[in-house]
């Protein structure tokens, strides 16, 4: 029997500071996902977020595509496009209708969902992602569907995922300039989250951190919801400007002693540890680094001393960031780190003393066909714009109808309705 047959294929490109990458995915006749190409490049044109050239940043975008669908003999005329800046802020919006304890039926949620239009306040902003998440019986929380079930009051709670107007039309602007439509712009952490945290954990709290290039993301999850992030404008690329400057080299060769020799602990033998500046096939080439001997070797303890006084920095802004959040009750303390800098060595055991609480580092799902290359924290929000594409409803706005309801096989009432509802903002 032969393999089953994909049906439709689909693509994602995340757009990161520190690179672009992309995928195109397949789903079977039967539902399964199975990636036929992955690819990353280095990001140009991209800040914290930010398109700063739009004609680099559509080069990349460009490349990293073509790489992806080369490699999956596949091509791909849209994409779901990954975006961690932008003034990303989430919110929570709270519905509520009297039922006088008469049976729920269909139009009883699709009116609810009409009135929480009214509810939500973008305050002139963009709204990424508008979504109906749980529902309430009367005290009962967290039902998934009220349909035939009796209450007093039925309510919803909407998850709002806001964003600033401008930057994302330039995110936009530049994945259409490179000849692709988007089907949506997706907030890294509702990327990330369905690609690392487990429905268990979501549930019962957790905080996702994204450790990336120039941004990290602190989102936190309970009751299945995003209930609130915050972006600290700092990442594993301050903690390279730090090694150029503590020791006089190259941004490149900071970056590869960060990746190489650094680490978050420091150990009894780090001071009789010489690690070479240069790499392989490169020695004699450059200045001499600050500290270095006549090798140009520096001492593995001077470079894990620079990267953990950067960290600590970092923490500090997290710690402050769980704290506004409200993070700090007896649920939930799950802290789960992923983006590229979280593949530092060493980086659970210091964010846990650091923070107080348990840190794992979230893994990329083992998606058949993805390369083992990209089976990393620093891919985890690819593969979750993967998982979110698989799942989320036809993009209405491609039927050129703003409020048409169409959608995939298989999907509810719910998320048909307020895919709708979200083109209204």
């Amino acid at each position: 029997m032969g393999a089953p047959r994909i049906v439709r294929v689909i693509g994602a490109v995340n757009l990161g500071s520190f690179r672009v990458s992309a995928i195109v995915a397949g789903i079977t006749e039967l539902g399964d996902m199975v990636v036929l190409g992955s690819s990353h490049r280095a990001a140009e044109g991209i800040k914290r977020g930010y398109v700063t050239n739009m004609q680099a940043a559509t080069h990349a975008i460009r490349d990293a595509i073509d790489r992806a669908e080369r490699m999956a003999n596949q091509s791909v005329q849209s994409v779901w496009v990954g975006c961690a800046g932008a003034g990303l802020a989430s919110q929570v919006v709270e519905v509520d209708t009297e039922m006088n304890g008469r049976r729920i039926e269909q139009d009883d949620i699709d009116q609810l969902l009409v009135a929480a239009r009214d509810a939500i306040r973008p305050d002139g902003r963009m709204v990424l992602h508008a979504q109906p998440a749980q529902y309430r019986l009367d005290g009962a929380h967290g039902v998934a569907n009220p349909c035939g079930l009796h209450a007093e009051r039925l309510g919803v709670n909407i998850h709002v995922m806001l964003a600033d107007g401008a930057p994302i039309r330039n995110l936009t602007e530049a994945v259409q300039n490179a000849h692709l439509e988007v089907e949506a712009v997706v907030a890294s952490p509702i990327a990330a989250g369905h690609a690392c945290l487990s429905p268990e954990e979501r549930d019962l709290g957790v905080a996702l951190i994204e450790f990336g290039a120039e941004v990290t993301n602190v989102a936190v999850y309970s009751q299945g919801l995003l209930r609130g992030m915050t972006v600290i404008p700092m990442g594993s690329n301050d903690i390279t400007d730090a090694i150029t400057s503590a020791f006089g080299i190259r941004s490149s060769q900071a970056e590869r002693l960060k990746c190489v020799n650094g680490s978050a602990i420091a150990s009894p033998h780090d001071h009789r540890e010489m690690i070479p500046v240069n790499a392989p096939g490169e020695e004699g080439m450059g200045p001499i680094a600050r500290h270095a001997d006549e090798k140009n070797r520096i001492p593995r303890a001077e470079l894990i001393g620079v990267i953990t006084h950067q960290l600590g920095h970092l923490m500090e802004e997290v710690g402050k960031a769980l704290k506004e959040l409200r993070t700090l009750d007896q649920r939930g303390k799950q802290v789960v780190f992923t983006g590229g800098g979280s593949e530092l060595v060493g980086l659970a055991d210091y964010a846990q003393a650091a923070l107080g609480r348990p840190v794992r580092i979230g893994s990329t799902p083992q998606l058949p066909g993805l390369a083992e290359a990209h089976v990393k924290p620093g891919f985890a929000t690819l593969a979750g714009l993967m998982l979110y594409a698989a799942e989320d409803p036809v993009d209405i706005r491609r039927l050129g109808y703003k409020h048409q309801t169409a959608i995939r096989p298989g999907r509810s009432v719910v998320n048909r309705v307020f895919q709708a509802l979200k083109e209204y903002f």
